[in-house]
């Protein structure tokens, strides 16, 4: 699975088309996402103070049958490999959705069914 730290307004726009897409297809040609273990990282490098976000999961073999490439590609300022989606994402890949919030000390945590 791939998890996709979403802002409001492309979840909202997802659900009245069917696709989700965001700023960053248009301007990169990929969508970014993350793998489990990089979600939190992510989270608190760019999102800090947020409250109003959503988690995606997404089914990588959905994607692919949706005819939607995948590849990891490595990101030298985070030194790892991150799942990049060259397309829209079809709501069939959609597996799970949770509301992504920090806590009252504004720590972000995972839902707990993706949490060790």
């Amino acid at each position: 699975m791939l998890y996709r730290i979403a802002e409001p307004a492309d979840w909202q726009q997802a659900q009245q088309t069917g696709l989700f897409v965001s700023p960053d297809l248009a301007a990169e040609g990929f969508i970014h996402s993350s793998e489990r273990h990089q979600i939190l990282a992510t989270a608190r490098r760019y999102y800090p103070g947020r409250t109003d976000l959503w988690l995606l999961e997404w089914d990588e073999v959905a994607l692919r049958s949706a005819g939607v490439r995948v590849e990891r590609e490595w990101v030298e300022s985070r030194q790892q490999h991150f799942a990049h989606v060259f397309g829209p994402v079809p709501l069939a890949a959609v597996r799970r959705v949770w509301v992504l919030r920090p806590d009252t000390a504004g720590k972000f945590h995972l839902p707990p069914e993706l949490a060790e």
